[in-house]
């Protein structure tokens, strides 16, 4: 067992959950809370290790020549974040299955839920950054699935669109900042970058890569300007709302400059900007937070808050503030997501969240009004919970910051300032919910919830008062760990107290208590003035706005180039290629011709450029002219195969003619819905204009050809060549680099080709279009399109055809072949059988659904490269031997030949698919086309 169980559990787990959610409701949550358990105790033999101050690491080589391994650590950081994420969304699975409706099946819900959940846990025990990059595009796509996941409503599907599109941009950013930061440190691994500190923060490039680094953090956690996107995410589910805001996705940012706090911090620019973004991220939220009637709304714009308090100590940059930050990190994640909870069960018990309109609960529910008093306590940063300890600190280190500035007094008058509003707005959660009154036209009597819905509440407020009351005793360890891993130093000195005497932390938490109160005994002018005053910091008409303007200069861009027409496109393209082509040549100031010694003309070679060139032109005369035009073309492929064969590429030879075949074939069928002559839409003009465009372009081409070729050349051939056979086990270099040395791009190469079929079959289903039923001279179809002894031959060569597809497949590892001309030529071979007997009589006898063959050449080509990692290899590293049997003597076997039949499976199966559907189309456009008329039907 190792770390990486740990992070891919859960989304083994989301597939599974989906599954069993058709056995009934529960089984699926029965399945996420058991995948959730069984991680926690994956995790559980490796968490002595960080309380040693040591760290854990995994690594598995995945693609090493781009730095890119699938590494894993868990350090002290990584097991606080890792315990919060699997502990939280273990009770909000809990909470989910008595909060959302009976109607829901919760399949959809938990693997959503579980997929958001290992792409977290990938994020904060990652060891590579670019794979911590990767898990964190994924948690952008998890948390947009899980905001709209009451899709039908317009709010959630808008406020999981805004999510995506600041946090997807702050991706972007992240992406060139990562890769910065590996270039500066030399590696892409933590265990480096971390120890490179001073090398980083010397570097010329320092400032930009901190910048760019900070929008992603800064983004996925809400921070000013970007803090309006997480408001709107409340459109989600409640349990989302209480794991989104506190265990997961806004903490990503925060755990991002929390990993990379000794790199990049101890900069004035690390200081002002990280300082400003959470100074105005905690003033904003915890302003607008009291002002909001909706309580998940008071709830988000709070996080707001508390996320930019806590980005706000990490700008400080020493070390106690680190300590700081940590502490209310764990905090924030245990009140803020019992208040979302305790949220979520009122609007369920009531109907609606509006405070306007529910007060008075404590008769109705006083256990769970308790629960809720007490985690909102903790958010005010009342004595004797845990809000009130961080808080402290909080405030303690913005006053030392300050000590000895010109306006020393503003950031510790600000955040004061910002503690007032939080007693304010948390003392509105009370008072107005649970008293003030009698409740206002509620859509349902409100009464207490089952048990286990309460359940995870109660234990995340007995947490807040454990903390609060014995934090020396509950977190100290837990605190002194994470600490000394996010400085990689010992932790400074720091005493967990509930009091450490009376001092100026005492005075502003007192002035911030007195405040508070103050605030919400005026709060009913504040609230008109507020009123009036909405929309003035409303971030979000800005995006919108922005949004609009972006949406009107593309749609601009685009009508002035794209008007419908192809051609168009095509003569933008290649301008646009001739421009910077020749702006290249001018700024070289290399000549033309190289030094490298030109090979001579032989006459076959002359002949074949001749013939080129003749059927190009010959080509372009007769395009209007579309079968002609397309027997011209088979012409050319067939003229590329020989120069193939002239180079001694049989390989590439075979390949060209087998998909020459196919295309023809594609072609001819698609064909068939045309018109057998095209109009004639250029006039001279156009026609000389696309001619000097098309010369210049080929001109260019072949001036780019000359230059290269004319130069010396270090080709990465002599690798290939000298390595195929001790290092593959084959001889023939171009299969050998596609199913080994270059397995990984096979591999994607065939997955686009799936989902190009997928693509296909999903436009074509069903579809009927009427044919022509006349040439292009009135004469009528002869719909005798199935000659017995064309039937005859073609059953006759199928059998052959494919013991010659099995006889290419297996000697492609030494011989041309492989398993793409194989699939190619039994492709043929049954497409065959569709032309000449019919579609109906090669339905009765092959299956024309291919979507099981696609899948199980995938499948085949993707566990073919996981079987290495089994035995500790790279990912698709493959393996050979040489066996004796009797008879045939000595025989290869390697693990490539199975990935070259998922390969073969696939082309099969997409090639069928593709031009099965067109074949269907075909059958529909006139009667007797399948074969199915007596008269028709080949004997």
């Amino acid at each position: 067992m190792n770390l990486s169980f740990v992070v891919l559990l859960p989304f083994f787990g989301a597939v599974l959950t989906g599954w069993v959610s058709h056995f009934g409701r529960m089984k699926s949550a029965w399945t996420a809370g058991a995948v959730t358990l069984l991680a926690v105790l994956c995790l559980a033999p490796f968490a002595p290790t960080p309380f040693a101050g040591e760290t854990v690491l995994w690594r598995l080589d995945w693609i090493p020549a781009v730095g890119l391994d699938l590494a894993f650590r868990l350090d002290g950081l990584g097991l606080l974040f890792a315990s919060m994420i699997l502990g939280i969304g273990l009770l909000v699975i809990l909470y989910a299955r008595y909060y959302l409706p009976e109607r829901d099946g919760l399949g959809r819900f938990y693997a959503y839920l579980l997929f958001f959940m290992g792409s977290m846990l990938g994020i904060v025990l990652s060891e590579n950054v670019i794979l911590m990059l990767i898990f964190w595009e994924l948690t952008s796509l998890s948390s947009f699935l899980l905001i709209s996941y009451s899709y039908r409503k317009p709010e959630s599907r808008r406020g999981a669109r805004m999510a995506l599109a600041v946090t997807g941009m702050g991706g972007l950013a992240l992406l060139g900042g990562l890769l910065l930061l590996g270039e500066m440190a030399g590696s892409y691994d933590l265990s480096v970058i971390l120890t490179q500190g001073e090398a980083v923060r010397a570097d010329p490039l320092y400032t930009p890569m901190l910048v760019l680094i900070l929008l992603g953090a800064f983004t996925k956690s809400a921070q000013f300007p970007f803090h309006f996107w997480l408001p709107h995410a409340m459109a989600a589910p409640t349990p989302v709302s209480a794991y989104l805001h506190s265990a997961t996705m806004v903490k990503a940012g925060i755990f991002l400059l929390a990993r990379l706090f000794p790199v990049l911090s101890g900069t004035p620019e690390w200081t002002w900007l990280v300082i400003g973004a959470g100074l105005a991220t905690l003033l904003i939220g915890a302003g607008v937070a009291l002002f909001k009637h909706d309580l998940k709304g008071l709830l988000a714009y709070s996080t707001v808050s508390h996320l930019g308090l806590i980005t706000l100590l990490f700008g400080l940059g020493t070390p106690l503030a680190a300590v700081a930050a940590v502490f209310h990190i764990f905090n924030h994640a245990t009140f803020k997501a019992s208040l979302f909870m305790a949220a979520g069960i009122i609007d369920h018990e009531c109907g609606t969240r509006d405070m306007r309109r529910i007060n008075g609960l404590w008769r109705f529910m006083p256990y769970t009004a308790t629960l809720a008093m007490v985690a909102a306590a903790s958010m005010a940063g009342v004595p004797l919970f845990n809000g009130f300890l961080s808080k402290e600190m909080f405030f303690a280190e913005t006053a030392d910051f300050s000590t000895g500035f010109e306006y020393g007094w503003l950031l510790p008058s600000l955040v004061v300032a910002s503690g007032v509003m939080a007693v304010a707005y948390s003392l509105r959660f009370i008072h107005d919910v649970f008293f003030n009154g009698e409740p206002v036209d509620l859509p349902r009597t409100p009464h207490e919830p089952p048990f286990w819905m309460k359940a995870p509440v109660a234990i995340l407020v007995a947490i807040c008062l454990l903390v609060g009351i014995l934090p020396a005793l509950t977190v100290d360890p837990i605190l002194r760990m994470t600490v000394a891993s996010v400085l990689q130093a010992p932790p400074p000195e720091f005493d967990l107290a509930i009091w450490h005497g009376f001092g100026l932390p005492v005075v502003m938490s007192l002035v911030a208590l007195v405040g508070g109160l103050s605030i919400y005994a005026a709060r009913r002018p504040l609230f008109r003035i507020a009123a009036r005053m909405e929309g003035w910091l409303d971030a979000r008409a800005m995006y919108e706005w922005l949004l609009a303007e972006l949406m009107l200069f593309s749609g601009w861009i685009t009508r002035r180039l794209d008007n419908g027409s192809l051609q168009r496109l095509v003569l933008v393209l290649l301008l646009t290629v001739l421009v910077f082509g020749v702006l290249g040549f001018v700024g070289s100031g290399s000549p033309l011709t190289g030094t490298r010694a030109i090979l001579p003309i032989d006459g076959v070679s002359l002949t074949m450029t001749a013939g080129l060139i003749l059927v190009t032109l010959v080509t372009v005369a007769l395009h209007r002219r579309r079968f002609t035009a397309l027997v011209v073309v088979g012409a050319l492929g067939l003229l590329v195969a020989l120069i193939f064969v002239k180079f001694s590429a049989p390989d590439l030879a075979l390949t060209q003619l087998s998909v020459e075949i196919v295309t023809i074939v594609l072609l001819l069928l698609a064909l068939y819905f045309l018109p057998q002559r095209g109009p004639d839409e250029s006039s001279a003009a156009r026609r000389w204009r696309d001619a000097v465009v098309a010369g210049l372009a080929g001109l260019g081409a072949g001036v780019l050809t000359w230059t290269i070729l004319t130069r010396p050349l270090e080709s990465i051939s002599d690798y290939f060549i000298a390595n195929s056979l001790p290092g593959g086990g084959g001889s023939n270099v171009v299969n050998v680099i596609l199913v080994d040395f270059r397995g990984f791009d096979t591999l994607g190469e065939i997955t686009v080709l799936a989902l190009a079929g997928l693509g296909i079959h999903a436009m074509l289903y069903g579809l009927r279009l009427p044919g022509l039923t006349h040439d292009a001279d009135g004469r009528p179809w002869n719909w005798d399109t199935h000659p017995a002894i064309m039937a005859a031959l073609a059953r006759l060569l199928l059998p052959l055809a494919l013991l010659v597809s099995i006889f290419i497949f297996l000697r492609g590892h030494n011989e041309p072949g492989g398993g793409f001309i194989a699939g190619l030529i039994t492709a043929v071979a049954l497409i065959m059988q569709y032309l000449t007997n019919g579609v109906a009589w090669t339905h009765r006898r092959l299956s024309s659904n291919m979507l099981p063959l696609i899948g199980a050449g995938l499948l085949i080509a993707t566990l073919t490269g996981l079987g290495s990692l089994v035995f500790g290899y790279p990912f698709l590293t493959s393996s050979f031997t040489h066996i004796h049997w009797p008879i045939v003597g000595d025989f290869e076997l390697a693990t490539a030949m199975l990935f070259d039949l998922g390969v073969y499976l696939v082309v099969v199966g997409a090639t069928l698919l593709i031009l099965i559907h067109l074949g269907l189309m075909h059958r529909a456009t006139h009667p007797g086309a399948d074969g199915s008329h007596a008269n028709q039907e080949p004997a």
